[in-house]
């Protein structure tokens, strides 16, 4: 990963600068990511991974990822693998420092025991629906529990016996004692443990209560010699709970920082919401190129640079906000514009005769593959023929002035090939243009004649006789509104989905070139925009997902 302009100045660096100077941790850095395996990462992840792995890279330190696999109920190893793939597709590199909070499940029972010998956490009875109530509110202390001052032999023997399997999902808990009356509810005896008699992806059967994400959080940071605990802004109430737990175990402590998580308009961040758009077939996977997912995006043809540029540009801050989709499509647009070659496909296409070529015949032009890099030489030879196909939009049959591509009478450039001219059209009985005719002229071969003479119009086109007929999915926001939360009073978020979030178009027509395109592979077709090969394809039919338009049109129609 190339952090050069990541090593922008932010208040997290400020922070590790002082820390060094001061010679706080020895000068060390080592930060995390520490995703819950119950869902796969999206693009807001993609900040909190190259935040966290950038500033170890940068400082010379060491970077962990680590599964918070606390909840068996709702996480899956399919998450886990999916989550791997990600995080190594965007470029982080955690070498032999891949861990789990469940090989902490043993360090972290004992904890428990030594909290409860030292009379700072108890087994409550209460049900789920009393703690809460219970708890009090932001304005109203909490009251304590009728079990929470029991000995600590009763606790210890009631907590084994949990452990055993010896009691009901939901019938007890076991409760940190600290203050029920702490104006931050966190404090306010939180739940350690449950019992979930639900086999876990990594230890089986072997465990039957299991630690909650707050008290197995800090501690795993502290068992790996975590330095900045770097979380986004939901966690920073949760802070002083998890230097409570470090503080009574006495144990190391990490410093825990906060910034803002990574959102995007016209999407959910939530894997809740995530979800349930893949449960209800909203969409199809978490993969949907459609998807905020990493996965999703990936398939769509976005490449980890240009994700790594736009939360660079959209920097690091304290205070929530959304980045606006334009600045992220913006991003993906200029890596592409680099690294893609150029290519012809036709998505609409309709029949061009060049009435005065001859039938048999077939010539080969060369092409530049990257015509933006003004030092390459690359080309390669695309095939013209008698019969070709354009666009439908380069001809009206009655063009106005300023229309400079095809019509009739009118002269324009086949890109790379011959200058042509409309002689005639034909319609089908609907009214529709089928077919087009053009004679061209032979001294024009290449773009250019010996007159001199110019034309204003150039258009792409693809031999009729050799182009692939491909499947082209074509998308747009996934919803129509920049804020999908915002809904009216007892509606879903759903009723924001956009109907015409994918169109597929079952009969373009493209190069020849581009039949042994690659899974993945990425391309510009020239003024249509940057497309990716999608997994779907075959030798037979090639398929290929937008990744972005060539320029922000969607933003535009929603300035109209």
């Amino acid at each position: 990963m190339n952090n050069e302009s990541a090593a922008a100045s932010n208040f997290i660096r400020t922070i590790i600068d002082e820390d060094i100077a001061s010679g706080k941790y020895n000068g060390r850095v080592h930060t995390r990511f520490p995703p819950e395996p119950n869902g796969y990462l999206h693009i807001g992840h993609a900040k909190s991974i190259y935040l966290n792995y950038g500033l170890a890279e940068d400082y010379g330190g060491k970077f962990n990822l680590r599964f918070d696999d606390t909840n068996p109920a709702k996480e899956e190893q399919e998450y886990i693998d999916a989550i791997i793939e990600d995080v190594r597709w965007l470029g982080a590199d955690w070498e032999d420092r891949l861990f789990y909070a469940s090989d902490y499940f043993q360090q972290l029972y004992d904890w428990a025991i030594q909290l409860i010998t030292a009379g700072l956490a108890y087994v409550d009875d209460l049900s789920a629906a009393e703690i809460r109530e219970y708890r009090g509110t932001l304005t109203e202390p909490g009251r304590n529990s009728p079990y929470r001052d029991r000995s600590v032999a009763e606790n210890l023997d009631l907590f084994e016996r949990m452990k055993n399997g010896e009691f009901p999902d939901g019938s007890r808990v076991l409760r940190a004692k600290i203050d029920m009356s702490s104006p931050n509810i966190n404090l306010r005896d939180p739940v350690m443990y449950r019992i979930l008699h639900e086999p876990h992806p990594r230890t089986g059967t072997e465990w039957c209560i299991y630690p909650m994400y707050d008290w197995a959080h800090g501690q795993s940071d502290s068992i790996e010699g975590i330095t900045h605990s770097i979380c986004t802004l939901e966690f920073e109430n949760n802070r002083p709970l998890y230097d409570w737990f470090l503080e009574k175990l006495g144990i190391y402590q990490p410093q825990q920082i906060e910034f803002a998580r990574g959102n995007v308009s016209y999407t959910v961040m939530s894997k809740r919401k995530l979800l349930r758009l893949v449960q209800e077939g909203y969409v199809n996977g978490w993969d949907d190129p459609r998807m905020p997912t990493l996965s999703g995006l990936r398939r769509r043809g976005y490449t980890p640079e240009g994700i790594r540029n736009f939360w660079e540009m959209a920097g690091v801050a304290k205070a929530n906000s959304v980045v606006e989709l334009a600045m992220l499509e913006s991003a993906i647009r200029d890596d592409l514009n680099w690294r893609t070659p150029r290519v012809m496909a036709v998505l609409d296409p309709v029949k061009l005769v060049v009435t005065n070529y001859p039938e048999d015949k077939t010539e080969w032009f060369d092409v530049p593959d990257y015509p933006q890099h003004k030092d390459s030489d690359q080309m390669r030879q695309v095939p013209f023929s008698r019969e070709l196909y354009i666009e439908r939009e380069d001809f009206m049959e009655d063009p106005p002035r300023r229309f400079y591509r095809l019509g009739p009478g009118r002269e324009v450039r086949l890109l790379g090939a011959y200058y042509v001219t409309c002689t005639n059209f034909v319609k089908n009985e609907a009214g529709e243009v089928v077919e087009i005719h053009a004679t061209y002229d032979p001294e024009s071969s290449g773009g250019s004649t010996p007159d001199g003479r110019k034309v204003r119009g150039t258009i792409h086109w693809v031999s009729a006789a050799h182009a692939v007929e491909a499947e082209v999915r074509l998308y747009e926001t996934l919803f129509t509104q920049p804020d999908p939360e915002n809904t009216p009073a007892g509606q879903e978020f759903t009723v924001h989905l956009n109907p015409d979030s994918l169109k597929i178009i079952a009969n373009a027509r493209l190069e020849p070139g581009l039949a042994a395109a690659g899974v993945g592979d990425k391309f510009q077709f020239m003024r249509q925009g940057y497309f990716a090969v999608d997994p779907d394809t075959t030798p037979e039919r090639p398929v290929f997902n937008l990744t972005v338009t060539l320029r922000d049109t969607w933003a535009k129609l929603q300035q109209k």
